[in-house]
């Protein structure tokens, strides 16, 4: 099943839960068994329907290239990632979606396990405002089967992230 703690420090450290505790910034962590049987939902479903939270409260963390620049969308499980929303909240264009190797490869994470926080590489970062209508959001903490749950203004600060209509359904 599903295991939560709160600032569990040292079980389950990723660079995501260094940072928030490195900010003090106060977060639960919780745990489940992944598994490859909801890949076609997807990750996040996944941690949704394990953890028994609505998927709307549930995030994932998606990369995109503005020609200039990679830049991190966060947008609810339930929903899509709308990139030329994304592209109009940093100032761009237009945006595409990041190779999945790039976007591992500079984040420090494996697909489907992709945090905002603790990347290898700081990126602009941008939050579905939806968000903001939560308590507490759910995001990957770092690795599959592991999210953090973190109050949604306090993610906007520790990533200096801004929050725009970014998601579809």
């Amino acid at each position: 099943m599903s295991k939560k703690s709160k600032n569990a420090k040292g079980k389950g450290s990723t660079p995501a839960t260094l940072q928030l505790e490195q900010a003090g910034v106060p977060f639960e962590t919780y745990e489940y068994e992944h598994s490859n049987d909801h890949m076609d939902d997807g990750y996040g479903v996944e941690a949704a329907t394990k953890l028994g939270f609505d998927e709307h409260q549930v995030f994932k963390t998606l990369m995109a290239d503005t020609g200039s620049e990679r830049v991190v969308g966060v947008v609810p499980v339930s929903g899509h990632m709308d990139l030329k929303a994304l592209a109009a909240a940093v100032g761009a264009k237009k945006a595409t979606m990041a190779d999945p190797k790039v976007a591992m490869r500079e984040s420090g994470y494996v697909v489907g396990g992709i945090s905002p926080l603790g990347q290898k590489v700081h990126h602009r970062t941008v939050l579905d405002e939806s968000a903001l209508q939560f308590d507490r959001i759910l995001l990957s903490g770092g690795k599959r089967g592991f999210s953090v749950g973190v109050d949604p203004h306090d993610l906007l600060t520790v990533l200096d992230a801004v929050a725009a209509p970014i998601g579809t359904w």
